[in-house]
């Protein structure tokens, strides 16, 4: 394991690859990684590059649907990803070693026009769908009305969950809450796994753009802070309420998006608990010999930049504005996902 990610690990920061590519997989595996995660972007970006054509033209000769022929391809990929983190999982108990399944993004789309009932019910029919036989594979689900309402019946029924989108301390809650409700329905907790995603880096760039009187001590903070205090609540809650696996935050999306900041600023931060899924790029950056991380995660910055960031950031705002613009990421790389493959089949149907 290069050194810079030993350090990190060593910390007691668990490194999920940000992706389920099969080359990145294996190297991920060799520096240090325990598990995987996907979600629309990756999927889509995968199958843009043209190493899986091979797959298409027996899946539409087999009569398959576009849609269908794109969950085909997240399924094989996924499935693969867990094989290749298999061992960890079983190492570890169910502890770890997992990948992360997220569900149709176009159930949050406006274009769809889902009642919120109906995007329930379907949240809960694809979650039990695609985890029914799988040991490490952990559905994602959106922080979003519907997808927290949804957390409860999937918790009930035995499934793993990864609550994505999650951009605030009260949407956590929310979303915790309802994990909670639902886990405590089953027979045992034995088997009892959840992970809750909070966005990182998106952060930042909404008080850069939404908050710019924020001083210098305080601007590019919020990110951080916001991070470590749900981090805090989450560690809190568990503590009282102990499960035999651990219920987990990830730090997601922690590759840093402003010019002049180092590749590893979060990961640095956020380092000493918790999952983090770096992106390729920002895991590439950690791992160079002259990186060293030490335990972060519970380190505030002074009581003055957290008064400042209190008193002049709307939380409530950020929350809107960043799950619209985060479910619109993944609702766009879907909807191209499934023209690409439409044009795959155009194509074909012109040679015939």
């Amino acid at each position: 394991m290069a050194h810079g990610l030993a350090s990190l690990v060593a910390s007691g920061t668990k490194a999920w690859l940000d992706s389920v590519d099969p080359d990145l997989v294996r190297s991920a595996i060799a520096d240090g990684a325990t598990g995987a995660t996907s979600n629309p972007v990756i999927i889509s970006d995968l199958i843009k590059t043209g190493r899986f054509n091979d797959s298409l033209p027996s899946l539409i000769a087999a009569g398959k649907d576009d849609a269908a022929i794109a969950w085909t391809l997240v399924d094989e990929l996924v499935t693969h990803a867990q094989g290749a983190f298999l061992d960890t999982w079983k190492k570890t108990g169910g502890n770890d070693g997992w990948v992360s399944f997220e569900l149709d993004p176009l159930l949050e789309d406006p274009a769809n026009g889902l009642s919120e009932d109906e995007r329930v019910a379907r949240y809960v029919e694809l979650g039990t769908f695609w985890s029914a036989g799988q040991c490490n594979r952990m559905i994602k689900v959106p922080a979003t009305p519907a997808g927290i309402r949804a957390l409860e019946p999937l918790a009930a029924a035995g499934v793993p969950l990864n609550v994505t989108l999650i951009f605030t301390k009260p949407q956590y809650i929310r979303a915790r809450d309802s994990v909670c409700k639902g886990a405590v329905k089953r027979a045992s907790l034995d088997s009892f796994k959840s992970v809750y995603s909070v966005f990182v880096s998106r952060i930042d760039v909404y008080t850069e753009q939404h908050v710019p009187d924020l001083s210098p001590a305080a601007q590019g903070m919020l990110a951080i802070v916001n991070a470590k205090r749900v981090w805090a609540a989450n560690h809190a809650f568990w503590k009282t309420h102990p499960t035999p696996l651990q219920q987990e935050i990830i730090f997601a999306s922690t590759g840093v998006k402003q010019k002049g900041l180092d590749a590893c600023t979060y990961v640095s931060a956020l380092a000493g608990d918790g999952i983090q899924t770096n992106p390729p790029a920002t895991t590439q950056a950690a791992a160079e010999p002259s990186r060293s991380f030490s335990r972060q995660v519970d380190t505030m910055p002074p009581a003055a930049v957290l008064a400042e960031l209190d008193a002049k950031v709307d939380m409530q705002h950020l929350e809107e504005v960043l799950m619209r613009e985060g479910v619109e990421k993944f609702v766009t790389p879907q909807k191209a996902l499934l023209a690409l493959i439409a044009s795959h089949r155009a194509a074909i149907a012109a040679k015939v």
